[in-house]
């Protein structure tokens, strides 16, 4: 029993302690000047109202900008997608404080949730905001409101590939109000717009994409619901061309000029149709793989996909060309006169039964049995010379038509030379534009300011 009344004792003792302690805490809390300032400031704050103590002064919201990556550069479907670091400052009157009656305090932090805040949106917006759940900002003693946050932007831009991979892309974020005219709400930039875009220190330069600058501007858009403060961003960014110009344009260079080398070939030749035929299927896997790296735009097509289209114009005119050619002389060769040989073959099976024709003729109408053998003998003279002159007349109609294919085989030949000719010296134009377009666009590139 007595062991059982200690134990009570000492745990009606234990439950005062803790009691005490928590009363001490509670009334610490209750004291606190931190949390006195706070009820203070938010007990009868009106957040559904403007925080300004005259009506016709106009809230001045300072923004600043700071890019740190651009993540996806969609020329397809005309976005891009950046990681901004963004930063608004305005005065709020309603949070001002004395703080030499609140021990000091100069700063402190309140639920955005809990204040006014200016809405401020970014016009070129075209997806969700993606960006951390940052509940809270500063306050100042003199209602100064700071509010940072890191936001992902998937914004509207027009995107031009037609210098790829040496193009640069000019995209702009406009901030303003959605519904606050200038006369309630007017915007102003934290830093100085040359601050501004020659700030690249938090940006990733270890990408596709190198941020040149961020150039600035203030502007009021006068429309008939109001006049509206903006402020635009502009981010100009280059792509870094190296890994497409080994992976494309150095291989499609390469594959031009073997196809330029196939005109060194006889246009007659039938390795030539096969030659040309293995380029073709090069030219085709290499515009499927390049098709995948060449961005897709409906606005425009890049300059790589137009020289490559036309070199691939000039490889199937020129493959067509051989192929007709070789066509027409193999039907002109199958369907000629016949080999001189033949024709002396095939008129010598025919001349002597005209020969027998005449001597059998000459006997009949001869009136002195004495003059036959003299007759036939002059006859059978007369019918050979007729078939030797029968025989050389065939050989030589064989002959000038032999002759006249080929002058004609010859004429075609010398056509599809010049023409020949013609395919080379503009494969050779286009060829020689395309490299010098591309050392254009490298030098234009490079020249740019950093």
């Amino acid at each position: 029993m007595l062991r059982q009344g200690v134990m009570a004792a000492l745990l009606s003792l234990v439950l005062v302690a803790v009691s005490g302690i928590l009363s001490t805490d509670t009334h610490h809390l209750s004291n606190s000047t931190l949390h006195h300032l706070t009820q203070k400031l938010l007990q009868n704050y009106p957040r559904g109202v403007r925080p300004v103590q005259n009506w016709t002064q106009v809230t001045t919201v300072y923004l600043d900008l700071l890019v740190h990556a651009v993540l996806d550069v969609d020329a397809q479907n005309q976005k891009l997608k950046t990681s901004v670091w963004y930063q608004e400052i305005w005065n709020d009157e309603f949070l001002a404080w004395n703080s030499s009656m609140f021990d000091g305090i100069g700063e402190i932090s309140l639920p955005l949730s809990a204040i006014w805040a200016p809405d401020i949106i970014i016009n070129e917006f075209v997806d969700i905001e993606k960006s951390p759940d940052i509940p809270y900002v500063y306050v100042n003693s003199s209602g100064t409101i700071k509010n940072n946050k890191p936001i992902q932007v998937v914004s509207a831009c027009s995107l031009e590939t037609y210098a790829f991979p040496f193009d640069t892309q000019n995209c702009s974020l406009t901030f303003s109000s959605i519904l606050h005219t200038v006369a309630d709400v007017d915007l102003a930039f934290l830093r100085s717009t040359e601050d501004i875009k020659k700030d690249k220190k938090m940006f990733m330069n270890d990408g596709e994409w190198e941020l040149l600058s961020v150039p600035s501007a203030y502007h009021v858009l006068y429309s008939e619901a109001g006049d509206f403060a903006q402020i635009q961003f502009h981010l100009v960014i280059r792509r870094r061309p190296l890994a497409h110009v080994v992976n494309l344009l150095i291989p499609s260079i390469f594959l031009m000029v073997v196809d330029l080398g196939s005109f060194y070939l006889p246009p007659n030749c039938r390795s030539r149709i096969t030659f040309k035929t293995s380029i073709l299927v090069g030219y085709t896997v290499f515009k499927v793989n390049m098709s995948d790296e060449v961005p897709r735009s409906a606005g425009s097509t890049p300059l790589i996909g137009v020289f490559f289209t036309i070199c691939m114009a000039f490889l199937v005119l020129s493959l067509s060309k051989s192929i007709l050619l070789v066509k027409f002389l193999h039907t002109e060769r199958s369907n000629g006169q016949d080999h001189p040989l033949f024709c002396f073959q095939k008129t010598s099976g025919t001349r002597p039964q005209d020969s027998a024709l005449v001597t059998r003729t000459s006997l009949k109408v001869t009136d002195s049995p004495t003059d036959v053998p003299l007759s036939q003998e002059h006859q059978t003279q007369a019918g050979f010379l007729e078939e030797t002159l029968a025989q050389l007349q065939s050989i030589s109609s064989c002959i000038q038509a032999l002759d006249q294919a080929a002058q004609q085989e010859a004429s075609w030949l010398r056509m599809l030379y010049r023409f020949d000719k013609l395919l080379f010296r503009g494969y050779l134009l286009v060829l020689g534009g395309y490299t010098v377009t591309l050392c254009s666009l490298w030098a234009v590139w490079g020249s740019l300011q950093k």
